[in-house]
């Protein structure tokens, strides 16, 4: 039984992913979201008999800390994570430019968008709870990417843009740094395109089935010499 650990689950692409992997009675599934008390409805929903909700705010690193020490409680014995899916992230202030930025704002999406996926694949590594093949699937952006960015008008998102290349940085680092301690893992980042969730907002073209099942194609695909890359949710390779 594959075990998937999934954060940001309570809304949006997380919500989905949970969805579609909640089909398969097979799947153990640990599903993050950044506070117990927020509205699980929708979550609990979807979710499995072998579904566990936990509590895990990837701002914090002192809540990620507390969420590794948990899922080792949950999964016991020698149960370790097949696959980690960093999806949880935030779009703030998407008004601003480069020559607007506000420090908190720029602050609180890098906490979220790229420490919060450093520190859990670190701490989780620390803890043992990496199977040896693992596939971890950083949640990225269009907006990431750099080559594309230069093409948009009008200019938007700035902060998150930064954010978003900065975790498609940490793709390339992790995708390396893992390879001393589990030789047979495999680190990629993902655009999931412009889907119809909050974030998405207006103008959004895509399903969040239609992203979700395409992500999980490309995710269960992945050979060793995949690490590293940057995807599009139908399978396209990204321009950094």
């Amino acid at each position: 039984m594959p075990v998937y650990c999934v954060t940001g689950t309570n809304r949006g692409i997380g919500l989905e992913i949970v969805r579609q992997l909640s089909q398969s009675s097979d799947n153990t599934i640990i599903a993050t979201t950044r506070s117990l008390s927020s509205d699980l409805t929708d979550l609990k929903a979807v979710a499995s008999s072998s579904t566990h909700i936990l509590e895990c705010d990837t701002g914090d690193v002192a809540s990620i800390r507390s969420f590794v020490k948990e899922a080792a409680q949950t999964l016991g014995g020698d149960k370790k994570i097949d696959f980690l899916l960093n999806s949880a992230g935030v779009n703030l202030a998407s008004w601003q430019s480069s020559l607007t930025l506000g420090p908190d704002e720029l602050h609180t999406q890098i906490s979220i968008n790229v420490i919060g996926p450093a520190k859990m694949v670190e701490l989780l590594l620390d803890a043992g709870l990496l199977s040896r093949d693992v596939r971890i699937l950083n949640m990225t952006s269009g907006l990431g990417s750099m080559q594309s960015s230069l093409g948009i008008k009008p200019r938007k998102c700035a902060g998150y843009s930064i954010s978003k290349a900065g975790l498609n940085m940490l793709t390339v680092h992790q995708s390396e740094d893992l390879k001393q301690h589990l030789p047979g893992a495999v680190v990629i980042c993902m655009d999931p395109g412009w889907v119809k969730t909050r974030m998405g907002g207006e103008g959004a073209v895509l399903e969040p089935h239609e992203s979700v099942g395409g992500i999980l194609r490309v995710l269960h695909a992945l050979k060793p010499e995949d690490t590293g890359s940057f995807y599009l949710y139908n399978g396209e390779k990204c321009p950094w």
